[in-house]
């Protein structure tokens, strides 16, 4: 007898008939004689319709409210879900985040997961019973309850496979697997039969939605066997492992993309030794996440840095920095906006010079004007116009030979 932990995102259980299909995928785990966790998200778009709610009330409402309205998305589905296994002869139980013992960082709307306390869940499964634990959620140490982002519940499920020790961790999604990039924008996209955790995480970081980039962490630094597969079709995914076999002995594995992206400029910047450690600080103490970064010195002396971030953050982005101008020292902000960002993925990129220049001519070939670069061993980000993103990816797919043809 194996222990699985099973997670289904809101596409698998946005209906009745959807959660009565995601019963029967668990029974047939159980009759096969294993243990199960089902991790579940919200159903369909009901996350989006609660943000909704929030934003006819105000435009920037207090995150600690936004985690007590969106964490009651997940508590519909783990009781549906129950009630379907139930009906149909299984003994299954429901555990909220906080139920289930997963504890978080003390950070509203993308908080961490720094502990979680097995011990509701291991008494649950000794006594034969199918566990079900709502994603995205936890309770921070001083009964506070948090949110761990969208996405989120692919980083539950994970995370709980790590806890648990057990032997797989299956994400059901409505694709068949990982794809060379989002089969619903580029038609010839292929699946990957494997990819590495390093390609997964930053295919993960650079905007593929399959799955959620702590997600890919908790698998990668605890060695959780992992595999993306669909909750409709009886199909092999894609395994997430330490070593992907190289496919077609493609040096670049994907192109993953990512909009509403704006960046922001900093201009007459004292140029001291403190100066970018004092702006990036004051961010990250506001919990504001900044991607690539790009500094240049002027003939006065004082020096420029532009950096990039999502677009959500740009209002509180700027309220920050405004506030803080006259301990930060320069002169006045810039933004961009309607931006977004293209990158390749490969780790046969390390032992192959040339990648990222074929990428540039690619993308000057197709007319479109790079903003903002950013490297690493395996991966070449660009940020674009956003009009120009998917005619980007197309012709970066299609260059690289990525394509089913």
């Amino acid at each position: 007898m194996g222990l699985i932990v099973q997670k289904f995102g809101g596409t698998s259980v946005g209906s009745v008939n959807k959660i009565l299909n995601v019963a029967a995928c668990v029974k047939e785990e159980i009759e096969r004689g294993n243990k199960v966790v089902v991790v579940v998200s919200a159903m369909g778009k009901s996350t989006d319709q609660l943000v909704g709610l929030a934003k006819e009330i105000s435009p920037q409402p207090n995150k600690r409210d936004m985690d007590m309205l969106l964490s009651t998305g997940e508590q519909v589905t783990i009781s549906l879900l129950s009630m379907a296994l139930n009906q149909q002869g299984m003994d299954a139980v429901s555990f909220t985040g906080w139920q289930a013992g997963i504890v978080t960082e003390p950070v509203h709307g993308n908080a961490r997961i720094s502990n979680i306390n097995t011990d509701a869940i291991q008494n649950q499964l000794s006594a034969g019973k199918v566990v079900i634990v709502a994603g995205f959620q936890g309770i921070t140490e001083n009964g506070e309850i948090t949110t761990l982002g969208r996405g989120g519940s692919d980083t539950t499920a994970v995370a709980l496979a790590a806890a648990l020790k057990a032997d797989k961790c299956d994400i059901y999604t409505d694709v068949t697997g990982v794809f060379t990039t989002d089969p619903r924008y580029v038609k010839d996209a292929r699946k990957l039969l494997s990819v590495s955790y390093d390609e997964m995480l930053e295919l993960a970081n650079l905007g593929a939605g399959v799955l959620h980039p702590r997600a890919v962490e908790f698998a990668k630094n605890y060695q959780v066997k992992l595999e993306v597969r669909s909750s409709m079709e009886k199909i092999e995914g894609t395994v997430i492992e330490g070593e992907a076999a190289m496919e077609q002995n493609l040096v670049v594995r994907g192109v993953a993309f990512e909009d509403e992206i704006t960046r922001v400029t900093v201009l007459g910047l004292t140029n001291s030794l403190t100066s970018l450690s004092t702006i990036f600080t004051t961010l990250a103490q506001n919990n504001i996440n900044v991607d690539i970064i790009i500094q240049s010195t002027t003939e006065a002396g004082t020096a420029n840095l532009s950096f990039s971030i999502h677009t959500n953050d740009w209002l509180e982005t700027l309220n920050v920095l405004e506030d803080n101008k006259g301990v930060l020292g320069y002169e006045q902000l810039d933004a961009e906006n309607k931006l977004a960002k293209v990158s390749i993925v490969g780790s046969g990129m390390i032992s192959n010079p040339g990648v990222a220049a074929k990428m540039f001519e690619v993308l000057a070939t197709n007319n479109i004007q790079i903003k903002m670069v950013s490297t690493s061993e395996i991966k070449v980000s660009a940020v674009v116009e956003e009009k120009n993103m998917l005619k980007a990816v197309e012709a970066l797919h299609k260059a690289f030979g990525l394509g089913n043809n």
